[in-house]
């Protein structure tokens, strides 16, 4: 290995702990409690060293953000094939759930933290808003919009985006208050799965077109 290739590898490796250092951070504090200052003392470098990689905060979480949903978006690839767009939809609900379960600080980030206004719009994130490949969003509409054409919905439910923002946010509460509650020893909490399960399958049932 050249001392050129072993630079930029540990160029990307201090890079990524920084992102996780701060990613850790924000989904903790929220994005105004965090600081530059803060996340180069969590990673043990000088302020000076994280603005080599990133020119600022807002920079920092866009990247933190893109690269994070564009995760969401492989993951919900992976039941592309399914031809019952039904069945891809329940299983998109459950694969969003797995997500969060796997890297919680990226979802607490993602969906549970607010960001400043414009951390989604980098130049760099073009062609993936409205890209089923790519955005996860549309990949739901567009299971939706199927759904719809093959008549496979109530009569009343033409709206794509609707049922897909209806299906987003049954799973979205169950996700969030299993991060948030889990250890809450007021409630017997059941397993979040099967929660989950049952919210995907209640749902997929009550869009359904009847017979």
């Amino acid at each position: 290995m050249g001392t050129t290739e072993r630079r930029e590898r540990e160029k990307e490796r201090v890079r990524g702990r920084i992102l996780d250092a701060a990613r850790e951070l924000f989904a903790r504090d929220g994005y105004d409690a965090v600081t530059m200052r803060k996340i180069a003392e969590a990673v043990e470098y000088s302020p000076t060293a994280i603005y080599l990689h990133f020119k600022d905060k807002e920079s920092l979480v866009r990247e933190l953000c893109i690269a994070d949903f564009d995760s969401l978006a492989r993951s919900f690839q992976r039941i592309a094939r399914e031809p019952d767009p039904l069945e891809r939809l329940r299983k998109a609900g459950l694969a969003y759930a797995d997500f969060a379960v796997e890297h919680p600080n990226h979802y607490r980030l993602m969906f549970m933290t607010p960001h400043p206004e414009g951390t989604k719009d980098d130049p760099s994130a073009a062609g993936r808003k409205g890209n089923p490949e790519a955005d996860a969003y549309a990949f739901l509409v567009a299971t939706v919009r199927e759904a719809i054409e093959k008549d496979l919905l109530r009569p009343d439910l033409k709206d794509p985006n609707l049922v897909a923002q209806a299906a987003w946010a049954g799973v979205h509460g169950v996700v969030s208050l299993h991060l948030a509650k889990a250890h809450d020893a007021w409630v017997d909490w059941r397993p979040l799965k099967k929660t989950v399960a049952l919210v995907v399958d209640a749902f997929t049932r009550g869009v359904a077109k009847e017979g």
